[in-house]
């Protein structure tokens, strides 16, 4: 449906291949179109996602001379005002950092045919759907709209009412079962005692790399900081964090410093 220029409403989960499926048809039509113009948007909830995208696409271009360039924050924008100059192929950005340029009007989207909204449950729950119904503001109407999401629930249908024209809805959600090999466990304990529990529950972990949620940004860094000071190699990711050093952080941790 999307190499025929149809609209879509897709179901997929994270990990099916879903990146490849609107990549690949956007790239076999970018391929015919004029260069030095952005003709495809996808817009993506977080950073690493938009990066991970970009990623995804220069592998897949291969030299076919297709061009993308990753917009979030995090990162200065100099590069990015360069690429959206230059008119790469294909544009990957979060909303804040997407309205920033279109507001300081280095953001060039007047020539968009293609526009993808990725991981749309998220960008909802994330609070995003005011920040997207401005960026369409700024992209021609005649376009070919994609959007991808999770689940579809009321909010995501609703949603695709008011973008696609005559969608082709395609499903290939999994069905919702528990993880194989994953075990729950509960410690209530005084808010005093929580740090000395991750400690513990650290050195029981019969994997090596544990990863910790916080309820804050000021919690994430005050559990670090009392983690290294008993040996515990760990690092932080939250907002406050630069991009350098959040990517840092994951792929120190994948490599197995943290």
């Amino acid at each position: 449906p999307l190499l025929e220029g149809r609209d879509v409403l897709a179901a997929a989960a994270t990990g099916s291949g879903k990146t490849a499926a609107f990549l690949l048809p956007s790239m076999h039509r970018l391929l015919g179109l004029p260069r030095g113009t952005t003709r495809a948007l996808v817009v993506a909830p977080t950073r690493e996602l938009a990066a991970q995208i970009t990623e995804s696409f220069r592998a897949l271009a291969g030299r076919t001379g297709l061009s993308a360039a990753a917009v979030h924050g995090g990162v200065g924008m100099a590069p990015q005002v360069k690429a959206f100059r230059a008119g790469v192929d294909l544009v990957v950005a979060t909303p804040g950092r997407l309205l920033d340029h279109l507001g300081g009007g280095t953001a060039r989207l007047g020539a968009v045919e293609i526009l993808v909204l990725d991981e749309a449950d998220r960008m909802l729950d994330m609070g995003f759907l005011p920040d997207i119904r401005r960026i369409l503001r700024h992209l021609p109407g005649q376009r070919q709209t994609a959007l991808f999401s999770a689940t579809i629930p009321a909010s995501i249908a609703e949603l695709a009412r008011t973008l696609l024209r005559d969608p082709v809805r395609i499903d290939v959600e999994r069905t919702s079962r528990p993880a194989a090999g994953i075990s729950h466990a509960l410690y209530p304990v005084p808010a005093t005692r929580k740090s000395d529990l991750v400690i513990e529950l650290v050195g029981r972990a019969q994997s090596p790399n544990v990863l910790v949620f916080t309820r804050t940004k000021h919690r994430a860094n005050r559990l670090a900081g009392f983690l290294e000071k008993r040996g515990v190699a760990c690092e932080r990711i939250h907002g406050n964090r630069s991009q350098a050093q959040r990517t840092a952080a994951l792929e120190g941790f994948k490599r197995g410093r943290f």
